[in-house]
């Protein structure tokens, strides 16, 4: 007798369901292994991503595998927002879609097509032969998909933050997140994240999705930054990478014993 599966809660609903700010985790380095130690740390969610890391559909799955043991929400960052790559990462499993770099309302009603099965949208239909439906053994996926799929887009530049309150309107997207680094960038401000300026519009961007009752999330690996925009209503934060902690835990950890060489002197035979 074939398994009838339930698929996991979406980020979305996790966030609905959440009394605080979900903390999430970058996994950077592409690997099942790394991915799998991420998952198991206690944290909300943990972000996959093919935009900047060098993850394809193969290693993306992997660490999908990996990571589904743990009560964790996968948060898969595709490369760009387009139909092809959408279909692609959602049919090998991926619930939680990020998309960066969506600057207008207009793009955000196109990404919403790309997930959503005709007549709503575009989405090509080869859920029984795909792990998004567990090859039909999720009952009824194709009529249900959109309750088993959350949409994030990424808010992260000026244009972006100046037509924010209509990409919040969209229907379909179910929140936004806010890349303060490449918010910067669009500013001005390259690698100046805590510029007044560039704080300001993620400050006003957060107050815009509370108001208009969509989550906000951001990226803010610095812990007094992350503190600063939970208490100004961002529903979930990424708070470190992976690689990013083990650069600096492995640097030092180095410093520690090599920094001051006289205080650790070389024996002499």
């Amino acid at each position: 007798m074939p398994l009838h599966l339930t698929l996991p809660d979406t980020l979305r609903d996790r966030i609905s369901a959440s009394d605080r700010a979900l903390i999430g985790l970058w996994a950077s380095a592409s690997s099942p292994v790394t991915a799998e130690i991420v998952a198991g740390s206690g944290c909300d969610w943990v972000l996959l991503d093919a935009e900047h890391s060098p993850n394809g559909l193969e290693s993306v799955l992997a660490q999908l595998h990996a990571m589904s043991a743990y009560p964790v929400a996968p948060l898969v960052r595709v490369p760009y927002g387009d139909a092809v790559a959408i279909k692609q990462f959602l049919d090998l499993g991926a619930q939680n879609l990020l998309i960066p770099m969506v600057d207008s309302a207009e793009q955000a009603e196109e990404i919403v097509r790309a997930v959503r099965y005709p007549p709503r949208g575009v989405r090509g239909v080869g859920s029984a032969l795909a792990r998004s439906a567990r090859w039909n053994r999720v009952d009824g996926y194709l009529g249900r998909a959109d309750e088993t799929i959350s949409l994030t887009v990424q808010i992260e530049s000026a244009a972006a933050v100046a037509d924010a309150d209509r990409i919040l309107a969209v229907d379909g997207v179910d929140a936004v997140f806010i890349g303060p680094s490449d918010l910067a960038a669009s500013m001005g401000f390259l690698g100046q994240q805590n510029h007044p300026d560039v704080v300001d519009a993620v400050l006003r961007t957060i107050d815009r999705a509370v108001a208009a009752g969509v989550p906000a999330g951001v990226n803010a690996f610095v812990p007094e930054d992350a503190d600063r925009y939970i208490a100004s209503g961002a529903s979930f934060v990424a708070v470190g990478a992976d690689v990013a902690i083990l650069a600096r835990q492995t640097e030092a950890l180095v410093a520690r014993f090599t920094v001051d060489e006289s205080a650790h002197p070389r024996a002499s035979y």
